[in-house]
């Protein structure tokens, strides 16, 4: 039984507000603190920030913090509902209580931290951790599979203060053993990397952007994939590193065209044909498995044209926003085949379960992310999505995660539990 929710503002790792919410049962007080993105699309569910108080420039949150106090808490309390067996349930009070379809009144943000809170809470009523009780939530099968970690080993777009125009370059440990030997990987590619960038620009080149990756004084996207190249040869291991690519290309597209440029001051213009044309030839030269958000949330006409020979992942992120009604539409136009997990785009624990399963209905993959803005804390898994993202092997918000996901791995061996690891068959691992 739900005794109280109390909101609080707190910090990002950015040093931006957020919402923070403690919410108290008769097993005791649970804490959540919600992520939020650098990198936003239009459809996102909508962070509630103060805007007309010049505290923090105007990103305060106590608007959403007094919704929680105000509202949200006092209608869950008197509610009855149970956070062990009811979090669909309460997640559709949140959604009724706000009453609009992007959460704009009383906040994603109030709205989602009283979601994690709820899965806190519900799991430790069960007795169980988190990620046994979101496995539940989602109707997931066992064996638990845990997923390969694509680390974003080079920033860029607004993640850093480069002119590369693409947002994450990142490699991929997909022939690994098990998820502790990928993070193992993952760091000593990093590792190389950095000494790779410090002997080709010198040691002023290795500042990191917002995700932990390396921001390199580079331009085109053949530079940053040449470079990890490099790193995975010296690190060796050639050939079980794969990379991936997310030029967030929402960010740096106009009236139907994309300034790849738009960090420099020469722009560089190109049409989607044009666009789609260095896609390929990346696709061709370079190991990569997985490309996201290639195109504009809005030009749907360039990803179902892409789609149709696209031979690694293609994630829709902005074009998605983890939202059922958007997921529908990419698949009846064919944009895309996977969908990118990203709790605070559509706001309660719920509702991303929902938009995962519809996206396995229609045969597509699930990547989980992290937001770039977020506290140290275990990313929401969704066991046998087979891949997530959460930043470089640097920086305690991004390091917490991934020794968390050890120590998870570590659990369920111990308990002798099946516990595989996805690797080169992340894409079909919710079919192990």
């Amino acid at each position: 039984m739900i005794r109280s929710i109390q909101g609080a503002q707190r910090l990002d790792s950015r040093g931006h507000p957020t919402v923070q919410v403690d919410l108290t049962t008769d097993k005791g007080t649970f804490r959540a603190i919600v992520p939020s993105g650098a990198s936003t699309g239009a459809k996102e569910a909508i962070e509630l920030r103060d805007g007309d108080s010049p505290a923090y420039g105007g990103k305060g949150v106590q608007k959403a913090v007094t919704n929680i106090g105000l509202v949200i808490g006092p209608a869950l309390v008197q509610s009855g509902l149970k956070v062990d067996t009811d979090q669909k349930m309460i997640d559709c009070l949140l959604k009724h209580l706000d009453g609009t379809e992007n959460k704009s009144k009383l906040g994603a943000n109030a709205i989602l931290g009283v979601s994690m809170a709820c899965a806190r809470a519900g799991a430790a009523d069960l007795g169980i951790p988190l990620y046994e009780f979101l496995r539940r939530e989602s109707g997931a099968k066992k064996p638990f599979v845990m997923p390969v970690p694509f680390f974003n080993v080079i920033n860029g777009g607004v993640h850093s203060t480069n002119k590369m125009g693409f947002q994450e370059t990142m490699i991929a440990p997909v022939g690994a053993s098990s998820f502790t030997q990928a993070v193992r990987m993952g760091c000593e590619v990093y590792q190389q990397l950095k000494k790779v960038i410090v002997e080709k620009f010198g040691s002023s080149a290795i500042g990191i952007g917002d995700e932990g990756g390396f921001a390199p004084p580079i331009f085109q996207p053949h530079e940053a994939l040449d470079l990890l190249v490099e790193a995975a040869s010296l690190a060796g291991y050639t050939g079980r590193i794969k990379f991936a690519l997310d030029p967030a290309s929402t960010e740096f597209y106009s009236d139907g065209i994309y300034d790849i440029g738009f960090k420099d001051d020469k722009p560089s213009l190109q049409k989607p044909k044009h666009l789609t044309d260095l896609y390929r030839s990346l696709l061709q030269n370079y190991p990569i498995v997985l490309l996201e958000d290639p195109f504009a949330e809005t030009d749907w006409g360039s990803w179902a044209e892409f789609n149709k020979g696209c031979s690694a992942e293609l994630v829709g992120d902005d074009l998605l926003a983890t939202n059922t009604k958007y997921v529908k539409k990419a698949n009846d136009t064919r944009a895309c085949n996977s969908m990118l997990l990203k709790i605070n785009q559509i706001g309660t624990i719920s509702e991303a379960l929902e938009a995962a399963n519809l996206a396995y209905s229609f045969d597509w993959s699930v990547f989980v992310s992290h937001r770039s803005g977020r506290r140290p804390m275990i990313s929401l898994q969704i066991w046998q999505t087979g891949h997530l993202k959460s930043g470089a092997p640097c920086r305690g918000e991004r390091v917490a995660k991934y020794n968390r996901l050890m120590d998870i791995e570590a659990d369920l061996l111990r308990k002798g539990e099946e516990c595989l690891y996805a690797g080169s068959q992340f894409r079909v691992a919710s079919k192990y």
